[in-house]
């Protein structure tokens, strides 16, 4: 009877992991005439108004809906340099840990990330410097940070699964 059960737990466990992608329906209610939303299709006699399938996972594992969609209103840019180890890894760390896609730019002298940190920051060529939407922080603060994110509607952790994004190389002179 154990091993049974066990079985069964490990099948639906594999089971749980293998559905990667997942189906929405959508449909109106005939009897409130509202939309629904629903992982199940229809019930009998109601015609479907839409379907649709779920993208696939990204490389870097999945990314949360409230992520996606902060991501769409508010994207984040993070201005590193070759020089900065510390505060920029702490930076990176933080934005890992909650899950939040972001983009780096390598600052160096003469390139356009360069002038595009100046714009961001008022002319200082200061990192590390995060970029939410249109609103930054210059230097490592995680309150700071934090809070910028959590204004966006970031979330707090990632999503279980996801892998952090790889330290950004400096491109080849």
């Amino acid at each position: 009877m154990n091993s049974r059960l066990t079985i069964a737990l490990i099948a639906a466990l594999l089971a749980s992991f293998a559905a990667q992608a997942q189906t929405t329906y959508r449909w109106v209610d005939p009897a409130t005439g509202r939309t629904i939303f629903s992982d199940q299709p229809p019930p009998a006699g109601v015609k479907p108004a839409g379907k649709r399938e779920a993208a696939e996972t990204s490389d870097e594992g999945p990314i949360s809906y409230a992520a996606r969609v902060a991501a769409e209103k508010f994207p984040v840019v993070l201005y590193t340099s070759a020089d900065c180890i510390e505060a920029c890894n702490k930076g990176r760390n933080l934005l890992n840990e909650r899950g939040t896609p972001f983009q780096e730019k390598m600052v160096q002298g003469g390139t356009p990330e360069l002038e595009e940190l100046k714009k961001v920051t008022g002319g200082e060529a200061f990192v590390p410097v995060i970029l939410v939407g249109r609103q930054h922080v210059k230097g490592f603060e995680a309150a700071g940070w934090n809070n910028l994110l959590d204004l966006a509607g970031y979330p707090k952790t990632a999503p279980f699964g996801s892998k952090p994004s790889s330290p950004l190389t400096p491109p080849a002179q």
